[in-house]
C-alpha cells in the first residue's frame, strides 16, 4: 500500500486553493461540496470561480501568510515554481497538501470520486495515472446506482437500534449482510422505505433464534484470480472462515474477506497438514458453530478436487451447503499455455487422469490412454513423469508424441517445457521444475509454436 486511503471531516474547515483557472475552480468545488470554506489565492481568479458561494477571494500572489488558519492546502497554478513554494511552506506546517499533477510534491493526492452520499468511493493510483482512476470509477458508476446512497442513509438510521440489540459482532455484521444483501434492500432501492423497515423490524425480532451455518465450497480456478466467478467472489466476501489449499494462488487467497480467520489445510505429495478425513470433520463443526465457511480448492472441487467426499460428508450431518465451479487447471492452464486441448485435426476427445492415485501409484489405464487422436491431460503427474512417458509409448504411442508440462499455470511464474515422449522427462529434470504441474500428451501441443505468442500473459511465450 503506496498511500493510507483516509476521508477527512472538513466541514466548516478553511482550506486553501492557490490558483485561479479552471483546475482551480474544480478543486473549489470538490471542497465547497464536502462542506468547507476556502480561500482562494491568485493574480488573477476567473469571474466563475470568483462568484462562488462560500469562496473568499483574494487576489495576490501567494504569500506565506495565506496558510494562516488553513487545514489543508491545493496548489493548482501552471507556475512550477509557485507550486513548490506552496508545497515548502504547508510541509513546513505539517499542513497537507496536494500539488495538482507533482505526485513528489504533495503529502497527500486528490483521489477520484464516486459520490453516493453517505456511501463514499474513491480512487487513486497513486499519481502513477489519474486517467486509468477515472476509468475505473466510470466504470463502477454502472455498477453502483445512486439509491446506494439512500441505503446506505437508511442503514445509518438503524445503526444503533442494531447495535443495541444485537451484542456480538460477528453476528452483528452477519444480520447488516442479510439486510443488506436482501429484500430489506431491494426495497430501499426501488424507493419503498416503509416496507424496507417493517422487514427489518421483522429481521430484528427473530434474530435470537440460533443461526445455522453453511459451507461455501469455491473452485479457485488454477491461479490467476482474474478467472474467478462473480459468485465465487462474492461468497469469498462473505464467508467468517476459510479454509484453503496449498495449490489456492496467494493473490486469489487475498480477494477473501480481511478480517476472515484463515485455516490452511493444504495437502501435497507425501505432506499432509490434515488428512481429508479430518478436513471434513472441520467443516462440519465450524458450520454446527453458525459460522460461514468457505471451502476454497484450487482448481474445480469436483474435478480432483475430492469436493464429492467433502460434501458427502456434510450432507450426512444435514449441513447447508453450495458448491461454485471453477475453471479447472486443465482449462485455464492449457490456455495460458497456448494448447488447445481439442483441434479438428489433431484430437476429437481429451481425458483427464490424476497423476497420484489414492494409494500412491500410478496404476492407469494406459490402453485408454494411449489412443490416438486424443488428449490426454495429467494432474499431479510430475513424479511420475518417465514412467508416464515409457507406458505410454510401450502402449503404442509414438515415441514422438509432443508432450508439454506446465508449471504454475496462468500465474506470472508459469513455466513451459516442451518434448516428445522421449525427450520430455529430461528436459524436465534439467529445468527443475517444481509442483504444481499439469501435463498435456498429444498433437494438440504442436499448435503452441503458433498460438502461444498471441497470448497476454508474458509468461506463456514459447520456451525452446
Amino acid at each position: 500500500m503506496d498511500y493510507l486511503p483516509v476521508f477527512a471531516d472538513i466541514r466548516g474547515k478553511l482550506c486553501l486553493v492557490v490558483g485561479g483557472g479552471e483546475v482551480a475552480k474544480r478543486k473549489s468545488g470538490v471542497l465547497l461540496e464536502a462542506g468547507a470554506r476556502v480561500r482562494v489565492v491568485a493574480p488573477h481568479i476567473e469571474p466563475a470561480l470568483a462568484e462562488k458561494q462560500g469562496i473568499e477571494t483574494v487576489v495576490a500572489r501567494f504569500a506565506p501568510q495565506h496558510l494562516d488558519g488553513v487545514m489543508l492546502a491545493i496548489a493548482a497554478t501552471n507556475d512550477h515554481a509557485v507550486n513548490q513554494e506552496v508545497s515548502a511552506h504547508a510541509h513546513a506546517l505539517n499542513i497537507p497538501v496536494n500539488v495538482v499533477d507533482s505526485p513528489e510534491l504533495c503529502s497527500f493526492i486528490m483521489p477520484s470520486i464516486l459520490d453516493r452520499s453517505p456511501l463514499m468511493v474513491a480512487f487513486s493510483t497513486g499519481g502513477a495515472s489519474p486517467v486509468l482512476a477515472r476509468l475505473l470509477r466510470g466504470k463502477l458508476e454502472t455498477l453502483i446506482p445512486h439509491g446506494y446512497g439512500r441505503l446506505a442513509g437508511f442503514a445509518a438510521r438503524f445503526r444503533e437500534t442494531i447495535k443495541a440489540r444485537i451484542a456480538d459482532p460477528a453476528q452483528r455484521r452477519i444480520f447488516w449482510e442479510n439486510v443488506l444483501d436482501g429484500v430489506v434492500a431491494e426495497k430501499v432501492l426501488a424507493g419503498d422505505e416503509a416496507s424496507a423497515e417493517a422487514m427489518l423490524q421483522g429481521l430484528l425480532a427473530n434474530q435470537d433464534a440460533q443461526p445455522g451455518g453453511e459451507v461455501y465450497l469455491v473452485g479457485a480456478g488454477p491461479g490467476d484470480p482474474d478467472l474467478l466467478t462473480f459468485r465465487a467472489l462474492r461468497l469469498m466476501q462473505k464467508a467468517d472462515v476459510v479454509v484453503y489449499d496449498n495449490l489456492v494462488s496467494k493473490p486469489v487467497l487475498e480477494m477473501t474477506r480481511r478480517d476472515a480467520s484463515r485455516i490452511y489445510v493444504g495437502k501435497k505429495r507425501d505432506d499432509h497438514t490434515m488428512p481429508q478425513e479430518q478436513i471434513n470433520e472441520l467443516l462440519v463443526r465450524l458450520a454446527q458453530q453458525g459460522k460461514r465457511v468457505l471451502r476454497l480448492k484450487g482448481g474445480d472441487p469436483f474435478i480432483f478436487g475430492r469436493g464429492g467426499e467433502e460434501i458427502e460428508t456434510l450432507a450426512a450431518h444435514g449441513i447447508l451447503f453450495q458448491v461454485v465451479p471453477g475453471i479447472t487447471a486443465a482449462s485455464g492452464v492449457s490456455s495460458y499455455a497456448g494448447i488447445p486441448l481439442t483441434h479438428r485435426d489433431h484430437a476429437q476427445s481429451c481425458v483427464f487422469v490424476t497423476g497420484h492415485l489414492k494409494d500412491g501409484s500410478m496404476n492407469l489405464d494406459w490402453d485408454l490412454l494411449a489412443r490416438p487422436n486424443q488428449t490426454v491431460v495429467v494432474y499431479m503427474g510430475l513424479r511420475g513423469l518417465e514412467t508416464l512417458c515409457a507406458q505410454l509409448i510401450a502402449h503404442g504411442l509414438p515415441a514422438s508424441t509432443p508432450i508439454a508440462i506446465v508449471q504454475q499455470g496462468t500465474t506470472q511464474n508459469q513455466r513451459v517445457v516442451t518434448g516428445t515422449l522421449t525427450t520430455l522427462p529430461a528436459s524436465a529434470e534439467l529445468a527443475s521444475l517444481q509442483a504444481p504441474t499439469l501435463i498435456i500428451v498429444g498433437g494438440v501441443v504442436t499448435l503452441r509454436e503458433k498460438l502461444a505468442w498471441f497470448h497476454p500473459t508474458p509468461s506463456a511465450q514459447p520456451s525452446r
